[in-house]
């Protein structure tokens, strides 16, 4: 209930609980119902407005020019350098591949990520015992930074929509450079494990057993880092290329709108052109058998 009467601005309590105002008898909830009416209207055109400018944001932002379309498919195809081997550890006992499904190792990124939240305090164990400088401690961190690498590439790429209103940003391009930096960054640390690993004949990744180490970088790295720093081109002209502002993008759907609508228009008078012409044909396929029919008796007739 409103703190006052909007006829008479008697000022109402608590326990008045009529529809009606007890000082000029107004009915309170159907007092300018026409006029509050009309600025529910505005009110929800003033909604729709924004909503319409943020999904053609949204919609400009992801496919609103060829470059665009480029930058949202390739946000995620570096995710597919996860999948290939990064870098491989090889001994004469188990080889271990940093790719997610040990496509060149008996034991894969998945497996090594199990087997370490397996027994974190092994690893730790382990690590504390080569100094903290050794070839596990190294591959963990070169694995940590592989992680980091993926989630700046899913923070890059949801950028995308989140920062929709603002097609100038450099936000995205900000953190793909981060995530080729982490990229990077594995490989060497990674690197400086398979060096330390010459001064360690054996030792264990938490209860995998490592004997005479050696590796290095391989191949799907090198894909995968092509892959991180043309995404992070397309990012760089996307900010720099001209961007069209709410005004023109609403026009835009506007015209598309207009254009859909005259089609659907034109269907329809396509549609209503073709169900008059069927009538008239039946009619007129209707009207020949009736001829036709009249015309037989007629010459019944006659022969009678």
């Amino acid at each position: 209930m409103a703190s006052t009467c909007p006829n008479c601005g008697k000022k109402l309590h608590i326990y008045e609980i009529k529809a009606e105002c007890s000082q000029c008898g107004v009915s309170i909830p159907n007092f300018n119902w026409e006029a509050r009416l009309e600025e529910d209207n505005i009110k929800a055109e003033q909604k729709f407005s924004s909503f319409y400018k943020i999904l053609n944001r949204i919609a400009y932002s992801i496919y609103g020019t060829k470059l665009r379309i480029a930058r949202i498919i390739l946000s995620f195809i570096p995710i597919v350098g996860y999948i290939l081997p990064w870098a491989t550890l090889k001994s004469d006992t188990k080889s271990i591949g940093i790719d997610l499904f040990g496509m060149t190792s008996d034991v894969s990124l998945l497996d090594l990520l199990k087997s370490f939240f397996g027994n974190t305090e092994l690893y730790f164990t382990n690590m504390a015992y080569e100094g903290y400088a050794g070839t596990l401690t190294y591959t963990m961190i070169s694995v940590l930074l592989m992680v980091l690498c993926l989630l700046f590439m899913v923070i890059a790429f949801f950028l995308i929509i989140f920062k929709a209103k603002k097609p100038k940003t450099k936000a995205m391009v900000v953190f793909d450079i981060l995530g080729v930096l982490s990229a990077v960054a594995s490989a060497v640390v990674f690197t400086l494990g398979v060096n330390a690993a010459q001064n360690q004949v054996g030792f264990n990744f938490g209860d995998i057993p490592i004997y005479n180490a050696t590796g290095g970088i391989a191949w799907g790295y090198y894909v995968a880092i092509a892959l991180l720093v043309v995404a992070t081109v397309v990012n760089i002209l996307v900010a720099k290329a001209p961007a069209k502002d709410d005004e023109v993008l609403e026009a835009e759907r506007l015209a598309r709108k207009a254009a859909k609508e005259e089609k659907e228009r034109q269907q329809e008078i396509e549609r209503e052109k073709a169900r008059i012409e069927n009538e008239k044909r039946q009619a007129e396929e209707q009207a020949e058998i009736v001829a036709k029919a009249k015309a037989k008796l007629a010459e019944m007739e006659n022969k009678k």
